[in-house]
Order: C-alpha cells, then structure tokens, then sequence
C-alpha cells in the first residue's frame, strides 16, 4: 500500500516538473555517451528524485534501449569483437540474476559497496597512467559479470564495464561501439525481467517517446563534443567522470536527506 502511494506521489512530482526531467536526462545523455558507458549512471540518480525505484529500473532499461541503438548507429566504425563476446555474455547472465535478486534487497550496501569501488578504482588508474589492465579473457569475464548484476539490481553498471574497457585503452570510437552493442544485450534482458517482476508500469510509458528523442539529441550531440577531444583526454574523462559517479553514488547514501 504504500509502494502505491508513493509511485502516485512520485508520479504526480514528475508530471509537475517534466520540463526539468527531460532538460536532466539529455545532459546525463551526454555525459553518458562522452563517458562511453551510457546514460544510466547519470540517469538513475536523477530518476530517483522524480520516480520510485522500481519504475527507475523499468524506466531506465526502456530509455536504455534507445540510447544503445542510437549509439551504435552514430557510432558504427567498428567494435572489438573479443570484448563484445567475453565481456556481454557474462553481462546478459548476470544482469539477469541482478534483476531477479533485485526483489529482495533495497540495494543500500551494493550501492555503498559500488561508490566504494568506483572511487577506489578511478584513483589507481588516475594516479598511474601508465597502467593497463592485460586485455585478457579473465579480465573481461569479471568486468562483465560485475557490469551486469549491478545494472540488474541497481540499475546502472556502466561505470564498471567503462572502467574495464577504459584500463584496455581502447580508441574511443570502438570503445563506445563496443560499449553499446554491450549494453544492448544487458537492456533487452533486464527489460524482459523487470516487465516480470513488474517495474514496467502503464503510467509511466508516455516517458518512452520523449526519451527516444532525448537520447538521439544527446547521443549526437556527445558525439560532436567527442571529436573535439584526443584519444588520452577521452580516457582521463572517462576515469575522471566515474570517480566523482563513484563520490556522488557514495554521499548520497552516507549524508542524511
């Protein structure tokens, strides 16, 4: 009773301050397709402030969706065939565990536990530049497991997987192909999940349209701003942008509200 509540409170919110929702979600588009790990991790925060978890993820997934696919159109120079296969599949399985397990927890220490590591990581890659992960099958297993149980029962993993591929140095151009065709696969799963578990709601659908378009404006205009930048300043701003999603995930679960 008081989930429904407070969707119809959130819902309500949303509904009053749409115009700011959709001014937020193209600029997390595009810090999102700059970044090279896709939206989600600047969506989910501000979703939070208008939605209720559950319609975040089922939101999240669908918005998802579109932004991949826009992605890989704008982006479709080529990919890394290897990561594609040793990085998604692990992804697409663990993203449904995820989404299945996401029932059960309210995600308050995974989501300390991720702030924890994001910060932790991004510093050591930061502070030694020289260092590069062996692009190895093990590496890449890891990173995608990890990526996808936490976009499945928190809704964003992108950040993980980006620090994966970012440690790879991958150009730019392949790294966020490869990053989409990536989280194609973890979206069209964990849509399919939490349509199950019921996160997809009726009231929540008009959103779907206007994010397409939120997503195609924010996609190209990451894109201009990506040939603007060289291929180190690409990776020091991937590094750069998920430690402070690393600090921002981590304060806003530590201070009182």
């Amino acid at each position: 009773m008081l989930h429904l509540f407070l969707a119809e409170r959130n819902h309500f919110m949303l509904s009053r301050y749409l115009p700011v929702f959709i001014i937020l979600s193209l600029i997390a588009e595009i810090l999102g397709t700059v970044g090279g790990f896709g939206s989600s991790v600047f969506f989910v925060p501000v979703a939070n402030y208008f939605l209720d978890f559950q319609s975040v993820l089922g939101v999240t997934a669908l918005f998802h969706l579109s932004s991949n696919v826009t992605k890989i159109a704008f982006f479709k120079k080529g990919f890394d065939k290897n990561l594609v296969l040793y990085l998604g599949i692990p992804a697409i399985i663990f993203v449904f565990l995820g989404g299945i397990l996401s029932t059960y927890f309210e995600g308050y220490w995974l989501t300390i536990a991720l702030g924890i590591f994001l910060i932790i990581l991004s510093a050591v890659f930061l502070i030694n530049k020289n260092l590069v992960l062996t692009e190895s099958r093990h590496n890449a297993l890891i990173g995608g497991a990890l990526s996808g149980f936490f976009a499945g029962i928190l809704g964003t993993g992108g950040a993980i997987r980006g620090i994966t591929m970012s440690a790879f140095k991958m150009n730019k151009a392949k790294f966020i192909a490869t990053s989409a065709i990536i989280d194609l696969g973890i979206d069209f799963t964990r849509s399919f999940v939490y349509y199950y578990n019921g996160y997809i709601h009726n009231h929540d659908l008009y959103l779907i349209p206007i994010l397409i378009i939120v997503s195609i404006l924010g996609t190209y205009a990451g894109k201009k701003l990506l040939d603007r930048i060289s291929q180190e300043q690409f990776r020091t701003g991937v590094l750069v942008l998920i430690f402070l999603i690393g600090v921002i995930t981590l304060l806003a679960k530590l201070l009182p509200s």
